[in-house]
């Protein structure tokens, strides 16, 4: 049983900056409570700003969302189908069955714990065997960790099909010094309230292509036809982020470089303090690659270890999570295909997320790492 005396340690929580106040009176102030306003517009162009390589940026109701959106602006239809990492949460494959196309999951490679290059070439060459063309791959940077970008994208060149690449848990890490949300057809951002800055719910939608950006505008608003009356010639959606959800990321944005800090700091806490116990070992970062560290991420020898030490710590009241369920594994896609090389399976069975939050005290760490060293 939880004692009483113990108060919470989160996962991972919301934490404000202070300056998000400011952009949401200035709604109301204003009377901008209609979905859209100017917070909208200038949290589109922070983002844009903030990530660079000419980007452009629609704000959405979540990353679920923009996922859905970008693979229906790559072309992606019914009856088609998407490669997806399959080690990833279930936002990342839902919106392929949202339009009634076929997810056919890619397993990961240990260096990075995402998309397996390997596995994703033979994936595809399989489908291809079989007279189907992929219309997509969904690549994941998994924990804020970028994947294997030139080695995944050299193969999408190649065989001509284009990348979403699902920079929900991303923000802030790079690759070669760019900003992950910039390298796909198309990007996905979320901003949950778990995420390393939050707007409460909501996401976006990144492209180099002012068009594209337009596109995803008008299928967020419910395809509304230019004419004075209401007037639709396709579907819609409404999928845009409301104009006070958006102060709240304007003020967020702020203080986003801070947030990567807290939580690269977390990290390397956790690693020097628990690297010397033997059983435990964590994913470092490749040459060239930087990691926002949304979550911390530990690895054991054994399924029996992680729940020993995920039981302890929700004893003392402090939330973990084991590792993504990979998506072949879930009862929802058991009869999709999957180009498995057991890499996620394993790393679900020993693989255990820290308190990560960039608003953790130094105390809470430390009774963190007191409680797994305690552990016989």
């Amino acid at each position: 049983m939880v004692e009483i005396k113990d108060s919470k340690i989160w996962l991972s929580s919301p934490h404000m900056g202070g300056e998000e106040l400011k952009f949401v009176k200035q709604a109301f102030k204003e009377n901008w409570i209609a979905p859209l306003g100017p917070n909208v517009n200038g949290f589109e162009s922070d983002l844009a700003s903030y990530l660079q390589q000419s980007t452009h940026v629609a704000a959405l109701s979540s990353g679920t969302a923009a996922l859905h959106l970008g693979l229906k602006l790559v072309g992606v239809n019914r009856g088609d189908t998407v490669l997806c990492q399959s080690f990833t949460f279930a936002a990342s494959a839902n919106p392929i069955a949202y339009i009634g196309a076929e997810p056919a999951f890619i397993d990961s490679e240990k260096e990075t714990w995402n998309i397996c290059p390997e596995q994703l070439e033979r994936g595809i060459k399989s489908l291809l065997d079989k007279g189907i063309k992929p219309k997509a791959i969904i690549a994941v940077h998994l924990y804020g960790m970028p994947y294997k970008i030139a080695e995944v994208h050299k193969i999408a060149q190649t065989y001509d099909i284009p990348v979403v690449e699902d920079s929900a848990e991303a923000l802030g890490s790079f690759y070669h010094g760019v900003h992950c949300g910039t390298f796909g057809e198309v990007a996905a951002l979320s901003f949950n309230g778990n995420k390393i800055i939050t707007t409460s719910g909501g996401g976006a939608l990144v492209s180099k292509s002012a068009a594209v950006k337009q596109r995803a505008i008008f299928l967020a608003s419910q395809a509304r036809d230019e004419a004075p009356h209401y007037q639709h010639s396709e579907i819609g959606y409404n999928y845009r982020m409301s104009n006070i959800t958006a102060g709240i990321g304007r003020g967020q944005i702020m203080v986003l470089d801070e947030r990567v800090k807290a939580r690269r700091k977390n990290y390397a806490f956790y690693a020097d303090q628990l690297s010397n116990i033997s059983d435990i070992t964590f994913l470092e970062e490749p040459k060239d690659v930087f990691s926002n560290r949304w979550l911390s991420c530990i690895l054991t020898d054994s399924y029996e270890r992680r729940e020993e030490i995920r039981k302890k710590l929700e004893t003392y009241n402090i939330e973990s999570r084991p590792l993504w369920k990979p998506m072949h594994l879930q009862p929802v896609f058991k009869d999709c295909p999957t180009f498995n090389n057991g890499v996620s399976e394993d790393l679900f069975d020993r693989g255990l997320c820290l308190p990560s939050g960039s608003n953790l005290k130094q105390e809470e760490l430390e009774k963190v790492v007191g409680i797994i060293k305690n552990i016989g």
